[in-house]
């Protein structure tokens, strides 16, 4: 009786195998994890810091060169409008594009030569978006031109080709405005322009045209720039007005001369 009380004190007393294993894993994920939080709050404050700087460097960009007519806290004067709520995408579009600032009023900027370069120009996004967030700039994965081409081109008839034209080569609309040609337009400042909704575009947000819809727009676009036209020559792809006018003056034209030649001959 008394040998079998031994035993089973014993057999409480030893330790599992399984028990060290445990210890040991327990140990490990403790270690990982305060390891990952260290490094993650370092590289966190390292981007805060960076952030930080350009933030400073576009506030004084922005009083330099936009405050006289956005005003100084984003306002608006008479001159231009506030810039509250336009988010990072809107400056990088606006500037990235040189349409800002503005050379002259008119009926809309035209894009012109960038006056930043692309820091200056990062810079001034942060600085507008640290004051007043609003809609950011695209991540790289929706700019690779990689998307499904068909679906795009046919979301951008549906979407776009009534102002921009079937191939984006621009379209006039009313009062002197126009649609621009998309022909060489970098891939970030379609998307931007696509959720900003600058001049008289309408804002195409995730909900009418989700992140995979607009990428799918952008490989359409930048497929047909690298495509040639299967049809010839494309009369700078404006559509039935400038292939009527080829025929009017060159089709026409040529039926006159051929029948002043034969006139010419017979007498």
């Amino acid at each position: 009786m008394q040998n079998e009380r031994r035993r089973s004190s014993r057999r409480r007393g030893r330790r599992s195998p399984l028990a060290t294993v445990a210890l040991i894993a327990l140990g490990l994920v403790f270690t990982g994890t305060g390891y990952t939080l260290f490094t993650a709050s370092s590289s966190s404050d390292g981007a805060a810091a960076a952030s930080q700087e350009s933030v400073e460097e576009g506030k004084k960009l922005f009083a330099a060169n936009c405050a006289t007519c956005h005003g100084m806290a984003l306002q608006g004067t008479e001159a231009g409008p506030t810039l509250i709520g336009v988010g990072a995408a809107s400056v990088d579009f606006q500037v990235g594009t040189g349409r800002m600032p503005l050379s002259n009023t008119g009926p809309q900027a035209p894009e012109k030569p960038v006056l930043f370069d692309d820091d200056q120009v990062q810079a001034l996004a942060d600085y507008v978006a640290s004051v007043s967030p609003g809609p950011a700039q695209p991540d790289e994965q929706y700019l690779d031109a990689a998307g499904d081409a068909t679906r795009g081109a046919e979301l951008f008839r549906i979407n776009c080709a009534m102002c921009h034209n079937v191939a984006g080569a621009g379209g006039a609309l009313t009062e002197g405005k126009y649609a621009p040609s998309l022909q060489g337009t970098s891939a970030k400042h379609i998307y931007e322009a696509m959720v900003t909704g600058p001049q008289n575009m309408p804002v195409f947000n995730d909900a009418n045209l989700t992140p995979e819809d607009k990428r799918d727009i952008i490989t359409a676009l930048k497929y047909n720039e690298t495509n040639p036209s299967p049809g010839g020559f494309e009369l700078g792809s404006l559509g039935p007005v400038a292939e009527g006018m080829f025929a009017w003056i060159f089709g026409l034209g040529a039926i006159i001369a051929l029948t002043v030649w034969i006139t010419a001959r017979s007498n």
